[in-house]
């Protein structure tokens, strides 16, 4: 087979097809959910060195290019701050509906910029490969933050952090603390500035919600994390016995991420 045809045939077949999600028609149904963007955060791991290099060139140079072309802006990427070992590479992307979301393969499969300056990744034979695997979850936003927030261009550092519950009740009650309680606000307030607030429909570890705030820098971050904890309403949320964290929480994951010089956020 011709190797280009392998490269579109294998991204239409490895795209997520629509009418795949049962709750699509209900989302759609609902006029203040098309207010809320979906995201799609990926984490890419790799073996070696050489990989990681692959990989990042395919992005800057072919993947988020196409991603522009195809409507998808502000496309994320990171580095972790300080890794274990080989350092894993974090996709964020931000989508304005489930069509989108869901449409961008085809779309790319068919662009021959894309697929001609990333044919080096794309077309990447089995023995060696442009990474390991890859790890990738569907979040849908928050009703009290539904659009991504982008940071501004300077020196900055990301906080991702993952709240697994024990069960879907809790999670949901731990997603109303931050829409309704005002937990949300509260960052903000403080000066702790919130890219976006997911809940994860499809991924691993669910139910968990995970969110991403920008500092300048770990002093920064070290400072608005007091100074939330000290917080006046902070306090009121989290003095209430139903936002108890012994019960709506189950594993906190958090990871320092600094972005690619490509990144868009």
């Amino acid at each position: 087979m011709d190797r280009r045809k392998f490269v579109q045939s294998t991204i239409l077949s490895g795209s997520l097809l629509g009418g795949a999600f049962p709750f699509e028609n209900t989302v759609m149904k609902d006029e203040s959910s098309k207010k809320q963007q979906w995201y799609e955060l990926r984490t890419y791991l790799f073996a070696n060195e050489s990989q990681l290099q692959l990989t990042g060139s395919y992005m800057e140079r072919a993947y988020l290019p196409a991603l522009n072309r195809a409507g998808i802006r502000n496309v994320g990427v990171f580095t972790e701050l300080q890794p274990q070992g080989i350092a894993r590479l974090f996709l964020l992307m931000a989508f304005d509906s489930i069509e989108s979301f869901t449409a961008v393969n085809a779309k790319l499969a068919h662009d021959e910029v894309y697929l001609k300056a990333g044919e080096a990744y794309l077309a990447a034979l089995p023995a060696n490969p442009a990474y390991q695997r890859i790890e990738s979850s569907l979040l849908k936003a928050f009703v009290h933050m539904p659009q991504m927030e982008v940071p501004e261009k300077k020196d900055r550092l990301f906080e991702l952090r993952c709240y697994e519950s024990p069960t879907e009740s809790a999670g949901q009650k731990k997603i109303e603390m931050f829409n309704d309680a005002g937990e949300i606000d509260i960052f903000k307030k403080v000066g702790a500035r919130p890219v976006f607030f997911g809940e994860t429909i499809i991924g691993e570890r669910r139910p968990n919600l995970t969110y991403m705030l920008c500092f300048d820098n770990m002093e920064a971050h070290d400072a608005r994390w007091k100074a939330f904890g000290s917080d006046p309403e902070w306090k009121k949320v989290s003095s209430q016995p139903e936002y108890s964290d012994a019960l709506l929480i189950s594993k906190i994951t958090r990871t320092f991420l600094i972005p690619a010089g490509y990144s868009q956020l």
